[in-house]
């Protein structure tokens, strides 16, 4: 963890950080640059005569170089209003870190002072400075640039740029291998405008993308306006660099600039990666939280090598758009399938589980033990039930986008009633352990319920309240497109693997420990009271229960380690989207004294209420 910074070489200025991981310095960030940006204005006055600058566009780039680099003797002389005559000292140095990282200050203060009438020859200087750090041969020496957020401020600093573009007789398009930019004049009379793209992206191919103002949206324009869109095939790929989630950006960024009334759009991209079947999804850069947003976009149609979206463009919020795919997760239908089927027979399960217990109630906890373990059962039955409903809520609310509250609400109540089912697992392993190693201590009921609901949902409350409460004034309590703790910003998930994976781990001492016990009583240590006998009984199906409740979630680790892998992916599905189902089996329809003295109780009783 220490951080060590050294000099540049003699002909570069800055510094380059180092940080150490696992005993060895790896390159954290690199200032070393060989660009003096202030230079590149100070040029002679007959270059100034010559081009006949005005004494406003002196002020201005003057300005400019301030705000840049103080000049530390003199003032500095400006080039043309174009400023094009930077451009050659500019593409002759290398793409570096550190001249990424001032070239991004430049273009920035660019656009704030110089952004009025931006007529096509600034358009087109603009655009040849930008390419040049876009190239995507250089997209590596993105991820040492020092400020982490200067892909975002290079594609905000374009986007006003290109958006005060002057059009020429109704059009205008300038193309540079990559970033282009094109403008139309549009009005309500217009059938409909499309803005088609088709660029470099590698040396192997182009890329292509298509934004369609649909003529419904035209319609709203009070009078003429211009539509500017730019086309950036690299430049996600520059973005993700800095980013913690592992979705990737697989197509063109392309970003609008359309009067206020016009509200959505249409953006057709071609896929970058057309390899296997890989869900997409449609997304817009948030300005403000400068990340990948889901809910300004909705998938429209999908293929092999095509994504259709429908995004709503906010000036304030949503300017660019793009479409990401997961590298780790596979995707596929048996997994859909295992996981709606496995849902809706654990629901019934669930379902039945607590009408049988309801039925049998008073047959089944005549002692003690036997109550308390039934009313651990009846609890955790309970809240996977209510879990499963909430996780087809949060499917639904995530697949339509309907509200940010609204799953932010299911999250909160999915997380409560996951973790209540752990710690209800937990309390029924620790009654358990008491059954069997305190056996000559006895608590009364009303201390087991104050207890139980203590660690059941009193825990559980107390640290979904915290979580949500903590991360989500900082935008950090919901992943990115889903209705689930974030994990990649704030990790936030920690506040249930954290609990899940400690109550996996005591489950199964308290498994170790039936074994143990049962084994010895097996080859005669002496005999034990009734008492102990009946919780002998419990204890065996408490360890045939207790793996199918908490120990396969452990599974999970399994993804984890190797995330790309169908067959655990599987596995995980299987044993835990069928819990419900596992609960009826072996917690209630498998326990001795429902199938032997209640069986017929039921089957009576649910005829009498028939008649």
């Amino acid at each position: 963890g220490a951080i060590c910074i050294q000099p540049c070489p003699p002909s570069f200025h800055g510094e380059t950080s180092f940080v150490c991981e696992d005993r060895k310095w790896q390159m954290l960030s690199d200032a070393c640059a060989s660009l003096d940006v202030q230079s590149l204005f100070q040029v002679r006055k007959q270059l100034c005569t010559d081009f006949g600058l005005s004494a406003a566009s002196f002020s201005f780039f003057s300005l400019i170089v301030s705000n840049l680099f103080p000049p530390s003797r003199g003032y500095p002389k400006v080039c043309q209003a174009d400023f094009s005559c930077i451009i050659p000292d500019i593409l002759s140095s290398p793409a570096i870190p550190g001249n990424i990282a001032d070239i991004v200050e430049l273009l920035k203060k660019i656009s704030l002072l110089l952004s009025e009438n931006v007529t096509r020859g600034k358009m087109k200087s603009y655009s040849r400075i930008a390419n040049h750090i876009l190239n995507s041969s250089i997209i590596s020496n993105w991820a040492f640039v020092k400020d982490r957020n200067a892909g975002s401020i290079l594609l905000d600093s374009v986007n006003l740029f290109a958006g005060k573009l002057l059009l020429r007789n109704g059009s205008e398009s300038i193309q540079e291998p990559f970033i282009a930019t094109k403008g139309y004049s549009i009005h309500r009379n217009t059938s409909g405008k499309s803005f088609d793209f088709s660029m470099e992206f590698n040396s192997t191919g182009n890329i292509t993308g298509q934004m369609v103002i649909p003529e419904e949206e035209l319609l709203r324009l009070p009078r003429a306006s211009k539509a500017i869109s730019v086309a950036f095939p690299t430049l996600g790929a520059i973005l993700e660099s800095n980013q913690l989630d592992p979705h990737f950006v697989n197509g063109m960024v392309l970003s609008v600039s359309l009067p206020e009334e016009l509200q959505n759009i249409l953006l057709t991209f071609e896929k970058l990666n057309k390899l296997g079947q890989v869900g997409a999804q449609c997304v817009g850069w948030h300005l403000a939280k400068r990340r990948w947003d889901p809910r300004a976009c909705e998938l429209r149609a999908h293929n092999v090598t095509t994504v259709v979206c429908v995004c709503a463009h906010r000036r304030r919020t949503y300017r660019s758009f793009s479409i990401l795919m997961s590298p780790a997760a596979p995707r596929s239908s048996v997994l859909d399938y295992i996981t709606w089927v496995g849902l809706g027979l654990s629901i019934f399960s669930l379902v039945l589980c607590l009408v049988v217990e309801a039925v049998v109630w008073h047959h089944v906890t005549k002692t003690e033990i036997t109550y308390m373990r039934h009313f651990c059962l009846v609890n955790i039955a309970a809240s996977l039930l209510v879990a499963d409903v909430l996780f087809i809520l949060a499917a639904v609310v995530h697949n339509t986008n309907l509200n940010y509250q609204l799953c932010v609400a299911a999250t909160f109540f999915l997380h409560f009633f996951y973790l209540a089912l752990f710690f209800w697992m937990f309390t029924l392993g620790l009654l358990i352990l008491y059954g069997l190693l305190l056996i000559f201590l006895k608590i009364t009921r009303s201390v087991f319920l104050a207890a139980a609901f203590s660690i059941g949902y009193g825990c559980p409350l107390v640290i979904s309240i915290l979580t949500v409460a903590i991360t989500e004034p900082k935008n950090g309590y919901l992943r990115s497109g889903a209705c689930w703790l974030n994990w990649y910003e704030t990790k936030a998930l920690l506040a249930f693997v954290v609990p899940a994976l400690s109550i996996i781990v005591v489950n199964l001492i308290v498994v170790v420990v039936v074994v143990v016990k049962t084994g010895r009583s097996s080859v005669g240590e002496g005999c034990k009271s009734q008492d102990l006998s009946s919780m002998i009984r419990v204890s065996k199906n408490v360890a045939l229960l207790t793996p199918l409740l908490g120990l396969t979630w452990g599974f999970g680790l399994a993804t984890i380690i190797d995330s790309r892998s169908l067959a655990f992916h599987i596995t995980f599905a299987l044993l835990n989207a069928f819990q419900g189902f596992f609960i009826l089996l072996f917690g209630t329809l498998l326990d001795r004294k429902v199938l032997i003295l209640d069986y017929m109780n039921i089957f009576y009783t649910l005829r009498n209420c028939s008649l």
